[in-house]
């Protein structure tokens, strides 16, 4: 019903930027909360950024102040604007949006990940 789509993952250096795009198409009649997620290898799931509807936000301690995570409600999409970027940041990030679909209630739906390399 619903396509979660990732992209502007990549390689880059220590303190270099990227800025990862996030969205959902399909049979969408509301969008509730979007975010980001990271996966490392041997490392349990991290909620990086999450965005509700109303643009509320929260953000991991380890990225507040680095990241930011914002939204385009008319595009169904969600961004997250990494700055500062370390080695520990390096994972899949992977997507989610929470969305009505004509039930009663929200389902999440997830993307494929986009892989995040920082290194020297």
């Amino acid at each position: 019903q619903v396509q979660v789509v990732e992209s502007g993952g990549g390689l880059v250096q220590p303190g270099d930027s990227l800025r990862l795009s996030c969205t959902a198409s399909g049979r969408i009649l509301s969008m509730a909360a979007m975010g980001w997620y990271r996966l490392a290898p041997g490392k349990q799931r991290e909620l990086v950024a999450a965005i509700t509807s109303a643009g509320s936000t929260n953000y991991a301690d380890s990225v507040k102040g680095r990241f930011t995570i914002s939204r385009d409600n008319a595009k169904n999409t969600v961004y997250l604007q990494m700055n500062s970027l370390s080695p520990e940041d390096t994972a899949v990030y992977y997507c989610n949006a929470d969305v009505g679909t004509g039930g009663i209630t929200c389902s999440r739906y997830w993307g494929q990940g986009t892989q995040v390399t920082v290194s020297s």
